[in-house]
């Protein structure tokens, strides 16, 4: 890549996070005065978040969540702002104490935060530290995606996969990162992708958890499911039956997001609701996805509420546009972690990906480093392993 195409500035910046006591008191007298709609009787979650369950969290978040907490959990890490192509950029940038440690992004997806990936930055940095001598040592680049948390709202068109991954590979050179591994789920398996076939002189390496791949199926070719055993088309149908129930706010934020922005940037009970469709497994039994943390989830909530972001963050939806179907084929060696509910299929991303790597669980979920930490942590190692000294 031409260092010459970047006309910005390459100041990097300390970052903290320091939020008024104004506006968690505002917070807190929004959620007092909140406004609750009606609900059919035994409406459960047929018809989208159910009252009982948002009534017993919107309680916990106004008497019960500690945000300094868990501010003072984040600002435990190294945290950084630049201007790259124009847009702040946000990220944590955690070194490893072990000399020749291979430099690893990690990138979140929605309705994440990189508060989602805190708890993976310590056991990846020092594993020593953290009961695993002999494993491999990272040092860690975790951004905001723009238009997300920290980084602020965007502020033009255009900031899609694409784009986002240019700027990584941006972020990464002015760190002086000539050779590295990129990690994603969500969005972030999107943009990590992307990014090996932006800068493959200088990813070796690509992991990816909660990949979708049902979304890379040509249905417009003769036979979509060419190559496909039954059981993986069995579990693209199961997949698209699961997507058909939960797409609605997918298709809002992909399509209309300005719209939705004024509710979820106006109310707080209305954002904590929305963010709810995918945090919240449908399952009652949860016998499909391990349950994410409450307090997580309010983190994350917190975060867009506080940085007024989760608009912004609705419109990388309509801004991805054909980026939902991947790309061109990447030579990058990649690794794939599959967790309950990814929907996750391998011969439909080796079309797409070098696999070299494919290992499926069955615990955990969507948001692996949240609901099976463990698992996700020993699978990086395990890739990095694989990988070598990059030099």
């Amino acid at each position: 890549m031409d260092p010459s195409v970047w006309p910005m500035s390459s100041e990097i910046t300390p970052f903290s996070i320091d939020v008024a006591e104004s506006d968690l008191a505002d917070l807190a007298r929004r959620l007092d005065a909140a406004r609750w709609p009606d609900e059919l009787p035994s409406a459960g979650w047929d018809y989208g978040v159910a009252s009982d369950y948002l009534a017993a969290l919107a309680e916990y978040w106004r008497t019960g969540y500690d945000w300094r907490a868990h501010e003072r959990r984040l600002n435990a890490f190294p945290q950084f702002t630049t201007e790259i192509d124009g847009q702040t950029v946000h990220f944590v940038h955690a070194r490893s104490p072990q000399p020749g440690a291979t430099p690893l992004l990690l990138t979140h997806g929605w309705p994440s935060t990189p508060a989602d990936l805190a708890g993976l930055i310590g056991p990846l940095t020092d594993p020593a530290g953290h009961g695993a001598a002999g494993a491999p040592a990272f040092d860690v680049v975790v951004p905001s995606l723009p238009g997300f948390a920290f980084s602020g709202p965007t502020r033009e068109r255009g900031w899609g996969i694409e784009r986002t991954a240019r700027a990584w590979a941006e972020l990464m050179r002015r760190l002086g990162y000539g050779r590295y591994v990129a990690q994603g789920g969500d969005f972030g398996s999107l943009v990590s992708s992307e990014l090996a076939r932006t800068d493959p002189e200088h990813v070796v390496g690509v992991h990816l958890n909660a990949m979708v791949s049902g979304s890379m199926v040509d249905w417009t070719s003769a036979d979509p499911l060419a190559g496909l055993s039954e059981k993986e088309v069995a579990a693209l149908q199961a997949a698209g039956a699961d997507w058909e129930e939960r797409a609605g706010y997918a298709t809002v934020q992909s399509t209309r997001p300005q719209t939705l922005a004024y509710a979820v940037t106006d109310s707080p009970l209305g954002l904590l609701a929305w963010n709810l469709e995918w945090f919240v497994d449908y399952d009652p039994a949860r016998t499909v996805q391990t349950p994410v943390d409450r307090d997580a989830v309010l983190t994350n909530v917190t975060i867009y509420w506080l940085t007024r972001t989760a608009g912004s963050a609705a419109r990388l939806y309509k801004e991805a546009g054909e980026a939902f179907s991947g790309g061109p084929w990447s030579a990058v060696p990649t690794a794939v972690a599959v967790f309950p509910g990814d929907g996750t299929i391998r011969t439909i991303a080796e079309r797409q990906h070098n696999v070299v790597r494919w290992t499926e669980y069955d615990r955990g979920g969507h948001f692996a480093s949240l609901q099976a930490p463990d698992l996700l942590i020993e699978d990086v190692r395990a890739f990095g392993r694989e990988l070598g000294p990059i030099g």
